[in-house]
């Protein structure tokens, strides 16, 4: 089974806080927010019985955290405390994806758990931020597998890493 990450990035690499202002702003970051001009309205309104959030709601999500206790307040959810020693079981038992948490991903990059990048790469260099790939990350080898231009300049992209 396959382990996908799915992340929002610049073109300089910065993961941190691309949905809102407030998002995070550790280390005095100001430019929370920086994906909404680039994202194209999908689902505005997720409203009950809508298949998308059906499917959100009866798919089993493993939230990886270090500040929460279960039970969690979402449906189908279980916690996930050391991310890079429970993932190997569950990619035993089906395909993961992980949104967001550029930590997590660091973590399990170094791992080497992760079988997919799909990134959306925006047309903005922010010069400072936290960085998907920070200095220190393993050295790692990718296959370009896809890549579509989005009408808002944003290349969706999915590389592989090469068998290790």
């Amino acid at each position: 089974m396959t382990l996908t990450v799915i992340s929002h990035v610049t073109l300089d690499g910065v993961v941190q806080a691309p949905g809102r202002p407030d998002e995070d702003t550790r280390d005095g970051f100001a430019y929370g927010g920086w994906s909404v001009p680039y994202v194209i309205e999908a689902w505005p309104k997720r409203a009950a019985g809508h298949p998308y959030t059906q499917t959100l709601t009866e798919t089993p999500k493993y939230v990886a955290s270090t500040t929460l206790t279960e039970p969690l307040p979402w449906e189908n959810s279980t916690l996930l405390t050391d991310p890079a020693q429970q993932i190997p079981g569950l990619k035993r038992e089906r395909d993961l994806v992980v949104m967001g948490s550029g930590a997590l991903i660091q973590s399990l990059s170094r791992a080497r758990l992760i079988d997919e990048y799909l990134l959306t790469i925006h047309p903005l260099l922010l010069g400072e931020g936290r960085r998907l790939f920070p200095a220190g990350c393993p050295y790692t080898k990718l296959t370009l597998t896809s890549a579509r231009p989005a009408t808002t300049g944003v290349i969706i992209a999915i590389y592989q890493p090469e068998q290790r």
